[in-house]
């Protein structure tokens, strides 16, 4: 969507950003191959929680000025859904969350966000926190010399400690259970004999 962005010539440059491993820069270099102008990597081995991941960006967001920030609207190992949250609170700047549509009008972002009624409809002024819903676009693939261009070009590595962030955990996993299987059902004879189970044994009634 970024690169979509760019070349309306709304957006001048795109910056891709993520927090993890070396392995991070498989990530970035696609992000390159597909259109971004820069790569940023926040290298750590840590597990970095939703609060870590929005206390970096916020840190990467003032260095490089940005005036939109765009990302996904939840992680897929934890499933959270906080950090884009958590960096527009941070930041002190307007969010729309669940986008699936982003048009720029009159200096503002317009938003339509997919909520459990239907669609929302947001105007944020700029700077803002956007996070991307499924059906907000089409992914495009990278073509093959945009993706051996891409491998050529830089990717600027920093940690959280060269930020100043301080990203140590706040939560701690007690304990994780998988859900109790479901029981079979059973055959009842009369429908008194139903209500009553319903009613002393499953409690509904």
């Amino acid at each position: 969507e970024a690169v979509r962005i760019k070349e309306r010539g709304q957006a001048t440059e795109v910056v891709a950003v993520s927090i993890g491993s070396v392995k991070s820069q498989d990530t970035l270099r696609t992000a390159l191959a597909m259109g971004a102008d820069r790569a940023i990597l926040v290298k750590t081995d840590a597990v970095v929680e939703p609060l870590g991941v929005a206390k970096v960006l916020k840190r990467v967001a003032e260095n490089e000025k940005a005036d939109l920030v765009i990302m996904g609207k939840q992680a897929i190992d934890d499933d959270c859904n906080q950090s884009g949250q958590m960096l527009a609170g941070l930041l002190g700047w307007p969010q729309g969350t669940f986008a699936s549509k982003v048009e720029f009008a009159d200096g503002k972002v317009r938003v339509v966000r997919e909520v459990d009624g239907g669609l929302e409809t947001l105007l944020l002024s700029r700077p803002a926190v956007i996070t991307t819903d499924l059906r907000l676009n089409e992914p495009r693939y990278a073509s093959l010399p945009n993706i051996m261009n891409a491998k050529k070009k830089p990717i600027d590595e920093t940690t959280p400690e060269a930020l100043g962030v301080d990203i140590a955990p706040r939560l701690k996993v007690v304990c994780v259970a998988e859900p109790k299987g479901r029981a079979g059902g059973i055959k009842v004879d009369t429908v008194a004999i139903l209500i009553e189970k319903l009613k002393n044994e499953a409690g509904v009634l």
